[in-house]
């Protein structure tokens, strides 16, 4: 199958039909495994990469799960084919930085990618709509237990699997939640929330993960810890605090519908004025001003048929992707022109904000939650 077939298609963890997808974007696991009695990448002579992926590469595409998928040599891709696998989530950025000895092999539902040679010999990455954690480990772990059948992994009786960091050592699982959390910032508690998920052993990182920003209130929450515990175990942990921020999120999105509108409703006013006027807009604010315009749709401000084209403006509009959809190299300038004319196209139709409605039913949700809650305390 062609990268470009893929790629055409949103991919399933786009679709934002997952439970409580308005707010948890993405639930991700991924598997680090190594071959037994060969060296990890970092390390490995180019010729023990080859072996490696020559031995790898026919496993993973013999799994029933890679039937009509894509795969592809790192060196066959060119870099802007790269960045787009990595604006998708399919590829990390050193994956993207690989070349002879290293491939990737995904789904056409782009639910499951596995890198070969990125810093382990394979990284297994099952990617899902929503919150659910558990239904996406085991994709993956069902992929592990077949692989684990054709290849010799790396694994020791007392530590586990053996990783080429040591802080993957164990499970070497790691368990993501993206999620968006404008509510948060806007009434300044994000601060206090991401100290609160350090204190228990969790990461919070930005949009592409280590070292990168919170773009467009978008925040990972990942575990950190793999050795000792068991995958449900922390996968169970990590749900748990992923559904205290959550509620959290609802909770400060009521606070503000109720005691400040004016804020909440001059926020997402500017940003729709300006997505539907701009004639030039930066990958950082056309993020940070669509943030706005999902917490308005997901607050009723704008129609409800209008989420999905928000949430497909977050992926269209970086940098790699205008570039693939205009099918030539621009400039950063360029890029800026063709990003706003395509927000503008895409919300040509959306109506203006409408706080009136989406204020009192917010009030009113907000009083029966109150009789409720006095209710139960009775």
């Amino acid at each position: 199958m062609a990268l470009h077939n893929i790629l055409a298609e949103s991919g399933e963890w786009l679709s934002g039909d997952g439970p409580q997808s308005h707010i948890v974007i993405s639930s991700r696991v991924r598997l680090a495994r190594n071959l037994r009695n060969f060296s990890f990448p970092g390390w490995a002579k180019k010729t023990d990469r080859i072996s490696v992926l020559e031995c790898v590469k026919p496993a993973v595409e013999s799994l029933p799960e890679m039937a009509d998928a894509y795969s592809a040599y790192s060196q066959d891709l060119s870099a802007l084919e790269k960045q787009v696998l990595v604006e998708r989530h399919l590829v990390s950025r050193e994956h993207a930085a690989k070349g002879v000895g290293s491939a990737v092999v995904m789904n056409r539902k782009q639910t499951l990618s596995i890198m070969i040679n990125e810093e382990d010999h394979l990284r297994i990455q099952g990617i899902r709509s929503g919150l659910q954690l558990k239904n996406v480990f085991k994709l993956v772990d069902k992929v592990d237990t077949a692989l684990g059948e054709k290849l010799d992994f790396a694994f020791h009786q007392q530590y586990g699997f053996l990783t080429a960091c040591p802080t993957n050592v164990g499970t070497g699982m790691r368990a993501s939640a993206m999620m968006h959390l404008p509510g948060l910032v806007l009434s300044e508690q994000i601060n206090q929330v991401i100290q609160a998920v350090s204190k228990v052993g969790l990461a919070v990182r930005g949009l592409y993960g280590e070292g990168t920003e919170a773009l467009g209130n978008l925040f990972q929450i990942s575990n950190q810890i793999t050795l000792g515990e068991k995958e449900e175990e922390i996968l169970t942990r990590l749900n748990k605090v992923i559904e205290q921020i959550l509620s959290h999120e609802v909770n400060a999105r009521a606070s503000l519908l109720e005691k400040r509108a004016v804020l909440l409703l001059d926020n997402i006013g500017r940003a729709y004025g300006i997505l539907r006027h701009a004639h030039s807009m930066a990958s950082k604010e056309a993020l940070n001003l669509l943030s706005c315009i999902k917490l308005g749709t997901d607050l009723g401000f704008f129609p409800e048929d209008g989420r999905l084209i928000v949430d497909q403006l977050f992926m269209e509009t970086q940098p790699a992707h205008l570039q693939k959809s205009s099918q030539q190299k621009l400039q950063a300038e360029e890029r800026d022109t063709l990003r706003a004319e395509i927000i503008r196209t895409k919300l040509a139709k959306f109506p203006k904000p409408d706080g009136k409605k989406a204020i009192e039913r917010g009030r009113e949700e907000r009083k029966e939650k109150d009789e409720k809650d006095g209710g139960a305390a009775e």
